[in-house]
């Protein structure tokens, strides 16, 4: 990495015509100022870690994926390495506090070459502004697949640092293989856990002073969706996906809060909330989960799909937009009922699912996901009792 060139990039780069910028609405005005006084001053900051020493050891810090015979999707981001390790039940507020803060004040590096690895086929890709990458492998010829899981071997080509070792990272994506039934895609937040997405202190304060074995799950979700990862044949072949409005910086702690609690594994689909040229934050909540869902339903062109959400955050909005852009391939939509003042709203939503073929259950509980997964034999009926008994725990 050239650093008389990150030195140089540290200036106001407004636009040239001054005029053109004065003439702007006074909104876009704001946003193109703090847009170019945010990206320039994180190059700065950049120009002064590498300088000063302050990063010293880089990562590539690589998203679970996912694909078909033909083609592989996933991103990833090249950040300082931040040393978190996994959490434990004794940690306190403080410690947890202390990792969360490394989550979110992270050093990102833009502009360097990954080379992505599998069987036949490579890609190179560079990383954005912000650090992050995408690599989406497309293959003439149908790739060799003796599992489920497969992995990408990623390597970064650029020095960062000084005397860099060499930096890899091994990424895991799936791709469907034997016994696949349905696909499952699923929301986090106050569909899988209680995060009060709805009530902003409230979120702040179970996001930073929790950690994954604090954060418990509403009962019953672990078991419910394990039996929906077996299905009606007992082999754990369903593929979940979890699509989520919560940050980047979030993704190890939300892959950690999944395996603590024996909730299935699969790819998850977060969003940058940084500040680019057009938005406050990049892209809405609304804009990002429906591309994101899509995204899934193109590259896993084979599958249909259960949906799974809540009602505070217009997951059913979001869903019954999939259900037009993609007709028969959604079996079933759960929308956890958190009880907000949309009810007229959900109904009207309901109606119009169900004239276009396709149910939605407003559920109290996920014992009542799982009689309803059990009539239409996705589920077998032996696993009814066990997630009732869980949803119905205190």
């Amino acid at each position: 990495m050239d650093y008389k060139i990150l030195g140089k990039c540290f200036s106001l780069n407004l636009p040239k015509d001054q005029n053109e910028l004065f003439q702007m609405p006074i909104k876009k005005i704001s946003l193109t100022t703090l847009y170019f006084i945010k990206s320039n001053f994180s190059k700065g900051l950049l120009w002064i870690g590498l300088k000063t020493g302050l990063i010293d050891k880089v990562m590539i810090l690589p998203f679970k994926g996912f694909g078909n015979e033909n083609e592989i999707y996933f991103l990833g981001r090249v950040l300082k390495e931040r040393g978190i390790v996994n959490s434990s039940l004794e940690d306190g507020p403080w410690k947890n506090f202390k990792k969360m803060y490394k989550r979110f004040m992270s050093w990102e590096i833009p502009g360097v070459k990954i080379k992505a690895s599998f069987q036949h086929i490579e890609q190179t890709v560079i990383t954005d502004e912000e650090g992050y990458f995408c690599v989406h492998l497309k293959s003439p010829h149908p790739f060799s697949i003796d599992a489920p899981w497969q992995e990408i071997r990623l390597e970064l080509l650029d020095p960062v640092v000084k005397n860099q070792e060499q930096v890899t990272a091994v990424n895991k994506v799936f791709i469907p293989y034997k016994n696949v039934e349905y696909g499952v895609i699923s929301d986090i937040d106050d569909t899988i856990v209680p995060t009060g997405a709805t009530r902003l202190l409230t979120m702040l304060k179970t996001t930073f002073l929790g950690n994954a074995h604090t954060r418990l799950p509403f009962p019953g979700v672990a078991d419910f969706y394990q039996a929906l990862a077996k299905g009606n044949d007992g082999i754990e072949s369903n593929p979940f996906f979890y699509v989520s409005s919560s940050p980047w910086n979030l993704y190890d702690f939300l892959v950690e809060f999944l395996e603590v609690h024996s909730i299935p594994k699969g790819p998850l689909m977060l969003r940058d909330l940084g500040l680019s040229r057009e938005q406050f934050i990049a892209g809405s909540h609304w804009e990002h989960k429906l591309r994101q869902v899509e995204k899934i339903f193109e590259i896993e062109k084979n599958l249909q799909f259960i949906l799974i959400g809540d009602s505070g955050q217009h997951d059913p909005e979001i869903y019954l937009q999939v259900v037009k852009d993609f007709p028969e391939r959604v079996k079933i939509i759960y929308i956890r009922d958190i009880k907000t003042s949309r009810q007229t709203k959900l109904l009207a939503i309901e109606k119009e699912l169900k004239n276009l073929g396709v149910p939605m259950l407003l559920i109290k509980d996920t014992g009542e996901a799982a009689a309803h997964a059990a009539a239409q034999g996705w589920i077998p009926e032996a696993a009814i009792g066990q997630v009732q008994a869980a949803a119905e725990e205190p």
